[in-house]
């Protein structure tokens, strides 16, 4: 059977075009797959804490943040504080996965920004997510650590108010973010 001039050469182009679209799409997706490997390795390779503690810290801060809504502008995700330049719009709602990463590139920014406190780094970082870095600058935990003294247990707990007053589950929130976090 000889076959009809142009239709051979025409479906061998549309299985060639076919293929080329499936092999740029696998090697996006291995690019994207070892992005996602990079961040994460990221995230523990030179750090003086493990992955387990970053994961055990981005839990707490889920557990007690919450997936802010539309109605807790301007905070999205995870407690996430829009800044001014930022990408956001009055009434963003960002899905869990984008408030998970949201969530962990915050984290890990503030976390290198205490990188100097080596150990104490990863429990400054989640302070810092919760009150802020201007809040943790000032606070008596930052002075203990600058003068040496790992002793900083009360006065992270202390770290508890709220409009001036101290709030109780913000305290339960220091103490299981000490219990879990501190290393001696």
């Amino acid at each position: 059977m000889k076959p009809v001039d142009g239709v051979m050469s025409r479906c061998g182009s549309e299985i060639a075009g076919m293929i080329f679209a499936m092999k740029k799409l696998l090697v996006m997706l291995m690019i994207a797959l070892a992005s996602i490997s990079n961040v994460n390795a990221s995230v523990t390779s030179d750090a003086p804490y493990s992955a387990k503690d970053f994961e055990e810290a981005v839990a707490l801060i889920k557990k007690y943040e919450t997936l802010h809504t539309a109605k807790h502008w301007p905070l999205v995700g995870y407690g996430h504080k829009v800044q001014p330049g930022e990408n956001f719009r009055r009434g963003t709602t960002l899905s869990e996965s984008q408030a998970d990463a949201l969530l962990r590139k915050d984290l890990k920014k503030f976390v290198d920004y205490y990188k100097a406190y080596g150990k104490d780094s990863l429990l400054l970082g989640v302070l810092a997510y919760n009150v802020g870095p201007g809040r943790v600058n000032k606070s008596t935990v930052l002075h203990l650590l600058k003068q040496g003294n790992r002793n900083i247990k009360s006065a992270f707990e202390a770290m508890c108010r709220y409009k001036g007053k101290v709030h109780s589950q913000i305290h339960k929130r220091r103490v299981e973010e000490y219990k879990a976090l501190f290393r001696h």
